[in-house]
């Protein structure tokens, strides 16, 4: 894929997000999955507001909908195109989608500037350990939920 084709990817994600934005359904981002010859699988936006799912980033978006368009959990194979640098949650997300290689527009100080918290969950993560005024990590049950995990794990559960 070349630069121009990339960039008309991108528009799409860009259009896509500038519309859902404008009806109050989300922030500005929006998100594509091609294949590697560059053939377009979907296009998502965010849509945390209007489904009231923190999680409903477009990246998470658009890796629901090309796994459910390709019926399959490995998008190896896919390239994302993201209208900001993706934020930790969909970062986790496209690595375990085995997504490799992602196109985006703005950095993480563009978020910022404009409100969102990324920065801040980034921060976190660099250290050792969380903030509690942050989030509240309490150990609960070790033992039952390990029992859980050896159960998969006896009955040669799928590893994703």
């Amino acid at each position: 894929m070349d630069i121009n084709s990339n960039k008309k990817i991108m528009a799409l994600a860009i259009e896509q997000a500038r519309d859902t934005m404008n009806k109050d359904i989300g922030g500005p981002f929006g998100a594509a999955i091609t294949d590697k010859e560059g053939n377009v699988i979907c296009v998502a936006s965010n849509s945390v507001i209007a489904g009231n799912d923190p999680t409903a980033h477009a990246e998470i978006n658009a890796i629901r909908e090309a796994c459910r368009i390709l019926n399959t959990i490995d998008l190896s194979d896919y390239y994302l195109f993201t209208t900001a640098f993706p934020c930790p949650m969909c970062v986790s997300a496209i690595i375990w989608s085995n997504i490799k290689k992602v196109f985006y527009g703005c950095e993480p100080l563009d978020a910022e500037k404009i409100g969102f918290r990324d920065q801040l969950i980034y921060q976190q993560l660099k250290k050792t350990s969380i903030d509690s005024e942050i989030l509240n990590l309490q150990q609960l049950n070790r033992e039952e939920c390990l029992k859980l995990f050896e159960e998969y794990q006896e009955k040669s559960k799928s590893i994703y």
